[in-house]
């Protein structure tokens, strides 16, 4: 009886009340919004929005503050897609590549650093929008989209010609391997910052004063990692997409 007396009083341990899996909806007509996600993303926007205006509203020649932080974030990022896509294409694709970079580096501190655990919402908890997969999966469909435009926007119908070289017996796999790269995007963005989220709280809830905080440090390390990864894979990919076009147009 004493056994179980003591099972009882674990179980309502405050760890058993950790919830998984709910959320906040909107239905607008025949749409299903995901509220949470729609909320932390809009505020991330806005601080990108905001950081931008105030760095680019009164540019000097000699740069400072805000605007030495944002020319600085650019150099980087047009390095990153010259790295990866090469010195004659990669201009256009700067812009893509910054927003996602940016976009997800913002997301995952804002998880790190914000207390959004203490907004309480009807049905849920805000997260970070990289926590759910929703973002994450949206974000690789979109660099699918851009590596396949890049591949038939410079080599036009011969892109197809891809999945049977050098042999067409590799052609389920080349078309596999589609399938998984926006599938490793997005997981591993999603599993790492889930992942760092729970430990977080959990670490909190156990021994919530010091113990946390050095997690919470290797977390806003690895949140920026993560960020780095997506963007330099996804400019990899368009690079891969369009790569051997100038070769081919001088053989011909």
């Amino acid at each position: 009886m004493e056994m179980l007396g003591v099972l009882n009083n674990i179980s309502l341990l405050p760890v058993a009340a950790l919830d998984v899996g709910h959320h906040l909806y909107w239905q607008i007509g025949g749409l299903k919004i995901h509220g949470q996600v729609l909320i932390t993303s809009w505020f991330v926007i806005a601080a990108l929005l905001g950081v931008s205006v105030l760095a680019t509203r009164n540019m000097q020649r000699v740069p400072g503050g805000l605007q030495n932080l944002l020319e600085y974030a650019l150099e980087y990022i047009r390095e990153l897609a010259r790295n990866q896509i090469g010195e004659k294409e990669y201009r256009p694709w700067v812009p893509f590549i910054g927003t996602l970079f940016l976009f997800i580096f913002v997301s995952n501190w804002s998880g790190a650093l914000l207390p959004w655990k203490l907004l309480h919402l009807p049905e849920s908890e805000l997260a970070a929008p990289t926590n759910d997969i929703n973002t994450t999966v949206a974000l690789a469909l979109l660099t699918s989209l851009a590596y396949f435009y890049a591949g038939f926007r410079k080599r036009g119908i011969g892109y197809i010609a891809k999945y049977i070289e050098p042999t067409p017996i590799l052609l389920p796999i080349n078309i596999l391997e589609d399938f998984t790269k926006p599938l490793s995007l997005s997981f591993r963005l999603f599993g790492n910052i889930l992942a760092d989220e729970l430990v977080v709280g959990v670490l909190v809830l156990l021994v919530p004063l010091f113990i946390p905080l050095p997690v919470m440090v290797l977390g806003l390390f690895t949140s920026a990692i993560q960020a780095l990864v997506f963007a330099t894979l996804a400019a990899a990919y368009i690079g891969e997409a369009i790569e051997g076009h100038g070769e081919h147009e001088e053989e011909h």
